[in-house]
This record gives structure tokens, sequence and C-alpha cells, in this order.
């Protein structure tokens, strides 16, 4: 019985802060994304300006 708890200590150590690890990276890669997005967004609506595009 200690050598299944053992083991399961390690376990439980060893993947602790994986979790908090690939949120880290998956926000950072989301924000990245959201800010490109937001940069074509300026893009196409300068350029819809620049040509004289009427929103109506």
């Amino acid at each position: 019985m200690k050598t299944i708890l053992l083991i399961r200590e390690i376990y439980m150590d060893g993947f602790k802060n994986l979790g908090n690890f690939i949120v880290k990276r998956y926000f950072k890669a989301f924000a990245w994304f959201s800010f490109f997005m937001f940069l074509v967004v300026l893009y196409a609506f300068i350029f819809r300006l620049s040509t004289g595009f009427a929103f109506d």
C-alpha cells in the first residue's frame, strides 16, 4: 500500500504545474492571434476610408 501511495505522490508532483503551463501558453497564443486579427480589421477600415467607401 505504501508503494501505491508513493507512486501516486510522484505522479501528482510531476503533473502539478502542467495545466498551468498549458493554460498560460494557450492564452498567450490567443492574445497574439487576437492582436493580429485586430490589426487586420484596422487595416481594412483604413483602406475603406482611404478609397472613399460610403458607410451608409
